[in-house]
């Protein structure tokens, strides 16, 4: 969208619907699907991901149905978030993650169904993990990169809500990771320092 022409929009109030079970969002604007042919290189066992890419095919790791906001100050973005339950290795599906563009805008979750993690973590490695599952906010302070983690059996569903001008810086995440990772051990959820960490786009 050409932003001069995208700054003068006029935004009339408006609604929109989507079911609590799955998320999907009535007449969005923008569906975004994220495979793992695109995201291999995102987990901490990156053999493991080609692996069950060879063995159980190009599957659907997360997905983002939007409306589409003016990208201006004084308005805000919202979108419904899925990330779909499974392990590559003993690593939980995850969506990518992202610091914000505008490095000083923070964004608010509230789960609406299935259960999992929030990650949180700035440049210099400090972090921060919450619990989310239904009727859940979480919310993430500025300079905090984020990512959801599914760790239940059924999707890991949100609304996510953050100012119209922050923008999405996702190239930081896929050169360098997250310095932390939510691994199954035992059995539960348990976090732990990214091995990869630094080196994501290395083969």
């Amino acid at each position: 969208m050409n932003l001069e022409i995208e700054n003068n929009t006029i935004v009339k109030p408006f609604s929109v619907g989507w079911a609590q079970t799955d998320g999907i969002m009535d007449d969005p604007d923008n569906h975004v699907e994220r495979y793992l042919s695109k995201l291999t290189n995102m987990f901490a066992d990156s053999d493991a991901a080609a692996a069950y890419l060879e063995e159980k095919g190009d599957v659907l790791l997360y997905e983002v149905y939007e409306k589409s906001i003016p990208r201006r100050d004084g308005e805000l973005q919202f979108c419904t978030s899925i990330t779909h339950p499974g392990k590559i290795g003993n690593e939980y599906f995850m969506t990518k993650g992202h610091f914000h563009a505008r490095r000083d805008t923070a964004e608010v979750y509230y789960c609406l169904n299935g259960s999992g993690f929030m990650l949180m973590e700035k440049e210099n490695g400090e972090h921060g993990l919450e619990k989310m599952y239904p009727g859940r906010a979480v919310y993430v302070p500025a300079y905090y990169a984020h990512r959801s983690i599914c760790t239940g059996n059924v999707p890991l569903i949100s609304l996510a809500v953050y100012p119209g001008d922050a923008g999405h810086d996702y190239g930081s995440i896929e050169s360098g990771g997250f310095k932390h990772i939510v691994v199954e051990k035992n059995g539960k959820p348990e976090v732990i320092e990214n091995p990869r960490y630094g080196r994501m786009a290395d083969n």
